[in-house]
């Protein structure tokens, strides 16, 4: 993402719009290149971006806006880019969580602007480390090469040139064989992940949610890869005593994200509490529940029965 926001020649002066939902590096590349990251809240259900409050949040010094697909599920993307042509605005997807996952039958990278994808060893496919960015443009494309490599280029058989500042971003190609394995098991690997899904909800029932006070994801079984499956608690528990609750049970939980905005890197640039409500709550009472492909349908019922156990609790 970082190659991504100088190819698209943004840094000081200029602003980026993101979310506060997300790892943090979604918002520390872009003052990596000296940009000024904004704000802007999520959606109460699917967790992403809300693209009213992108819009509100678009200034004239706005150049791009970097959306995060959560846990796979892709942001709107007729809105997203309608947004984008009416402000001449560049679209850098945060894609790390949405590989195989579509839009209105596309799959996400291979129709937009720019789009990053992860291999990191959580990931739906992974070489243990890494990454790769998609681009459009042919000329984009060669600038991402300089970019990724020191801003070398090589001509020949002893041609070699420097005419960008780029850093040292490649994949090595260890990493790479690792990932052109997985990339043969994506269809099984995120079918399996599809089937857990639906597992969960079915476990889980109809009436979860207004009986336990807990909120579940978003039912998307044609678009999203789920990567991961979301549970955000009711108020009267906090997630710390939760986290702790499942795992007595031997059940291992995670939370993603914490709002970012909230850090102290980010107070310090004047962002605070109050700021983006729905993103705070959510990022509060957020858990991330087992989903990975060697599971099998008796490990999502026995999690499921362990959340519902801990949630009646007093």
């Amino acid at each position: 993402m970082e190659i991504a926001l100088r190819i698209a020649g943004i840094g000081p002066g200029d602003e980026v719009i993101t979310t506060p939902n997300s790892w943090v590096a979604t918002a520390n590349v872009i003052i990596e290149v000296g940009a000024t990251p904004t704000f802007a809240d999520i959606d109460p259900r699917s967790h992403n971006i809300d693209m009213e409050q992108i819009a509100a949040a678009i200034t004239p010094r706005t150049r791009a806006i970097i959306p995060v697909h959560m846990c796979g599920l892709p942001c709107d993307m007729d809105e997203l880019y309608e947004l984008a042509a009416k402000h001449s605005l560049r679209v850098i997807e945060d894609a790390a969580q949405a590989i195989g996952s579509t839009w209105k039958g596309n799959r996400i990278g291979t129709f937009g602007d720019m789009v990053s994808f992860s291999f990191q060893v959580n990931k739906n496919i992974m070489t243990g480390e890494g990454g790769c960015l998609v681009v459009n443009n042919a000329e984009e494309a060669e600038l991402a090469e300089r970019y990724r490599l020191q801003g070398v280029s090589r001509h020949g058989l002893d041609g070699i040139d420097v005419d960008v500042l780029g850093g040292k971003y490649n994949m090595t190609e260890i990493a790479a064989a690792i990932g052109l394995a997985q990339m043969r098991h994506l269809e099984s690997f995120n079918a399996q992940r599809l089937a857990l899904a639906k597992h969960y909800f079915n476990c889980f029932g109809r009436e979860f949610e207004t009986q336990y006070g807990a909120e579940l994801p978003v039912a998307d079984f044609g678009q999203s890869n789920w990567h991961m499956f979301h549970l955000v608690l009711p108020d009267r528990i906090t997630r710390a005593a939760f986290m702790q609750r499942m795992l007595d049970l031997n059940i291992g939980v995670g939370f993603h994200y914490a709002a970012i905005h909230l850090f102290t890197l980010y107070r310090k640039r004047g962002f605070k509490e109050g700021m983006f409500p729905v993103a705070e709550r959510i990022c509060r009472q957020i858990v991330t529940l087992p989903l990975f492909p060697s599971m099998d349908f008796s490990d999502v019922e026995r999690v499921v029965a362990a959340v519902k156990s801990i949630l009646k609790l007093p």
